[in-house]
C-alpha cells in the first residue's frame, strides 16, 4: 500500500504516463528527468498499485507504462492525427496495418514506401483468404477500382503518421503526397530498439491466439505471462481478492468514474474499508480527486495533464446541449433515457431560446446524440448497444449546472432585464456559459 504521495513533479509524470504511456527525452526532457531520478519509486508504484510494468529505455532515452487491462476501454486508444488536429479514433483495420508496419520494419529498419506497401500487400495476400488479416491491394486492377487502391494508401499512410506521431519513426518526405502521388519517394527509417520496446505482449504464437476464440485474445495479450489454456482459470483470478483490488484501482486510475457495483463480490472492493481508503491513496498520489458516493466514484484532473477529455469545458453547441441534458437527468422518471427524450428536451429549450442551436433547428435528433455522446466519453450515461437508449449513472447527481444567457448591452436609461435562465442551480462540478 502507498505509505506516502509521490513527489509532486514525480506524480506528474505519473499522471501523464496514465494517459499517454510514454516519455521522451527528445520530446519531453523535463519529464523524463524526473522519472530517471525517482524510477525506483515510481516502477514500484506502478507494479504493487495497479499492476503495471513501467521500463525505462535509456539507450533510446524512451520511459513506457504498458498498462494490462482485461476490460479494455472501447472509446480510448490513438486518434489519428490531422492537420487541424486531432483526428478520430483509429478503426482496427489500421492498426492492423501499424504491427505490420512495425514488422517490416524490424526487418528493414529503412525502407522506402513504395516498398513497403509491397511487402504489407503480399503479407495480407497470404492472409486474407483465412480471414486472419484484411484485404490490402494498392493497385487498381481487375476487381480493385481506383478508390479500393487509394483508400488502401490513405490507411498504410494513417499507419505511418501514428508512428511518427509516437516518435517511433522519421519520415523524410511529405505523406500528404504520397496518398496520391504513387511515384513519390517517400523514405521512413526506424530504430530497432524502439520497436522492441513497443509492444508489452508475449508473441502471438507463443500465446496460441490462432487456437483461441477472438473472445479471448484480449485476456491472452494482456496476461503477464503465458496464460491459461482454461478460460475459467483467468475469470477465477480476476474474481479473487487480487483480480478485484487491480480492476478497481486500474480504473480509479485511468477511468473518469468507477462503478462499486462492477464487482462479482456481493461487496464491491471499493466499497470496502480497505479498499476506499488503497483508491483514494492512489488517486491522490497520482495528484486526482475524487468525488466519492456510495454508489460512484468520479474522478477528475485539475491539472488536465492526465486526460485527453475536457468535459465540461467548451462553447461548442453539442457540449451545451450536453450539459442542459444533464441539468434534467437526476430529475428524469426513469433508469434510461431515449433519443426522443432528449429530443424533445432539446425542442423545448429551442422554444425557450430560438436563437440558441439555430444550425440544428431541422436535425435536433442529431444534436440528441451528439449530447449524449458527450455524456457517454464522461461516463454520466452507459451505451445500451441500442443507439437510441442509454442507462443514466449515478454520476448525474454529483453535478449542478447553471445556464446563463449572455446580456445585452444596456444604455443608462434602461432597466436591468428581467433574468431569463433556463436552469438555475448552484453549480458543484462544472458551469457552462450559454
Amino acid at each position: 500500500m502507498t505509505q506516502r504521495p509521490l513527489d509532486p513533479d514525480l506524480s506528474e509524470a505519473a499522471r501523464h504516463l496514465t494517459v499517454s504511456c510514454r516519455i521522451t527525452a527528445a520530446n519531453d526532457p523535463g519529464r523524463y528527468r524526473h522519472v530517471l531520478r525517482g524510477r525506483r519509486e515510481l516502477t514500484e508504484f506502478f507494479r504493487a498499485e495497479l499492476g503495471w510494468s513501467l521500463h525505462i529505455h535509456e539507450v533510446s532515452g524512451v520511459v513506457r507504462l504498458h498498462k494490462r487491462r482485461h476490460d479494455v476501454p472501447a472509446d480510448r486508444g490513438p486518434h489519428l492525427p490531422r492537420r487541424t488536429g486531432r483526428g478520430d479514433l483509429a478503426p482496427a483495420h489500421v492498426l492492423v496495418l501499424v504491427a505490420l508496419v512495425c514488422e517490416q520494419l524490424w526487418r528493414r529498419p529503412r525502407i522506402s514506401l513504395r516498398e513497403l506497401l509491397q511487402s504489407v500487400a503480399q503479407v495480407c495476400a497470404a492472409e486474407a483468404a483465412t480471414g486472419r488479416l484484411p484485404s490490402f491491394r494498392i493497385v487498381a486492377a481487375d476487381g480493385v477500382s481506383k478508390r479500393e487502391a487509394q483508400t488502401a494508401r490513405e490507411n498504410i499512410v494513417d499507419a505511418i503518421r501514428l508512428l511518427q506521431a509516437e516518435g517511433e519513426i522519421t519520415v523524410d518526405a511529405d505523406l500528404e503526397r504520397a496518398v496520391t502521388d504513387e511515384d513519390a519517394e517517400v523514405f521512413i527509417t526506424a530504430d530497432r530498439d524502439s520497436l522492441a520496446n513497443k509492444f508489452a505482449s508475449l508473441s502471438p504464437t507463443l500465446l496460441a491466439l490462432n487456437d483461441r476464440p477472438p473472445a479471448q485474445h484480449v485476456e491472452a495479450l494482456t496476461a503477464v505471462s503465458l496464460p491459461d489454456a482454461d478460460p475459467g482459470a483467468a475469470a477465477q483470478r480476476r474474481a479473487g481478492v487480487e483480480g478485484r483490488r487491480l480492476t478497481a484501482l486500474r480504473r480509479v486510475a485511468d477511468d473518469p468514474a468507477a462503478d462499486p457495483g462492477d464487482d462479482p463480490n456481493e461487496v464491491g472492493y471499493l466499497a470496502t474499508l480497505t479498499g476506499r481508503e488503497r483508491a483514494l491513496n492512489v488517486a491522490s498520489a497520482l495528484g486526482l480527486v475524487s468525488t466519492v458516493r456510495r454508489d460512484w466514484w468520479e474522478i477528475t484532473d485539475p491539472a488536465a495533464s492526465g486526460t485527453t477529455g475536457a468535459f465540461p469545458q467548451g462553447r461548442r453547441i453539442e457540449r451545451q446541449a450536453a450539459l442542459a441534458l444533464l441539468a434534467m437527468l437526476p430529475e428524469h422518471h426513469d433508469r434510461f433515457v431515449t433519443v426522443a427524450d432528449i429530443t424533445t428536451m432539446v425542442e423545448w429549450i429551442r422554444a425557450q431560446t430560438p436563437r440558441w442551436a439555430a444550425g440544428y433547428a431541422e436535425r435536433t435528433t442529431a444534436l440528441a446524440h451528439a449530447a449524449a455522446a458527450d455524456l457517454v466519453a464522461a461516463r454520466l450515461l452507459h451505451a445500451t448497444g441500442d443507439g437510441d437508449r442509454w442507462q443514466i449513472m449515478p454520476g448525474v447527481h454529483l453535478w449542478r449546472v447553471r445556464v446563463r444567457h449572455r446580456e445585452q448591452p444596456r444604455s443608462r436609461t434602461q432597466a436591468a432585464p428581467e433574468p431569463n435562465s433556463l436552469f438555475s442551480m448552484a453549480t458543484t462540478q462544472g458551469e457552462q456559459q450559454q
